[in-house]
């Protein structure tokens, strides 16, 4: 039985409600999460995947305390989100950092990668990590030569890295990865995900990964949840999932992958 008291995450009874504009007059409510249960432990890699608008973005902003709460409980590491406000909000949110699709447009384009990291330490001081920047990338498997460019002059796969960094250096107890691997070839998809788990050896960190490639999904994580307009409509240990599903919608998801095959090392990952 898993102990309560070692997770990181308790999502409770989440719904978040958006209003869309149907007529000059009218609004009508889209139920982007309703009524969602979520919970990590401690160094544990859970996936959410999903198709486009079943919900999964809106719950992960909510979770980082980016996004729109309507009603419900968020609780990282002992903290409810949810009940915060001003200064205590800004110091446990950083408990939760994120890695986005596209890592370039989460960069300013005109800071080095260097002062981006030092504008960081800056900020938030009282928790950032005592290793350097140059120990920093040497963790991420990327070369201290890259901190006096700009995020225009390094790859995709090194723009994703410095990312992690950037989330890494605030020592947060979740990491929510947002489809990071989208967009990359397959070789450095592979070397993402390593570092991945490299993470949760040597730093017992936590990750919900995000992400509609099932394969990865299947590799790479735990658990897993299978989100459906809104709704989890499936969750359990991903071996389960992927190869005994039970809902009508997670066996649709499994079977529109090309080849039915979920095996990363057939999959060219």
């Amino acid at each position: 039985m898993e102990n309560s008291l070692s997770r990181v995450l308790d999502v409770e009874s989440l719904c978040v409600t958006h209003y869309v504009r149907r007529t000059s007059a009218r609004r009508v409510p889209l139920h982007a999460v309703a009524g969602v249960d979520m919970h990590i432990q401690s160094g544990e890699i859970v996936g959410l995947v999903g198709e486009s608008g079943s919900g999964k973005s809106s719950l992960s902003l909510a979770i980082a305390a980016l996004g729109k709460v309507t009603s419900g409980k968020i609780q990282v590491s002992g903290h409810d989100l949810t009940r915060l406000r001003g200064k205590s909000l800004r110091h446990a949110r950083a408990d939760v950092q994120m890695v986005f699709q596209d890592p370039h447009a989460s960069l300013d384009p005109r800071q080095t990668i260097g002062g981006g990291l030092n504008e960081i330490r800056k900020l938030h001081s009282g928790r950032v990590s005592k290793l350097t920047n140059e120990e920093l990338l040497l963790r991420v498997g990327l070369s201290p030569g890259i901190l006096d460019r700009v995020p225009s002059q390094i790859s995709g796969g090194q723009a994703q890295r410095v990312s992690i960094t950037r989330a890494m250096m605030l020592q947060p107890a979740l990491l929510i990865a947002d489809e990071p691997t989208s967009g990359l070839d397959a070789s450095v998809q592979a070397q993402i995900i390593d570092l991945f788990r490299t993470l949760r050896v040597d730093s017992g960190l936590s990750i919900l990964f995000v992400s509609h490639n099932l394969a990865v999904v299947r590799q790479l994580c735990d658990r897993a949840y299978v989100m459906k307009e809104g709704v989890v409509v499936e969750s359990g240990d991903t071996k389960t999932i992927f190869e005994s599903p039970k809902h009508s919608y997670t066996k649709l998801l499994i079977d529109a992958v090309p080849g039915k095959n979920l095996k990363l090392a057939e999959s060219g990952l």
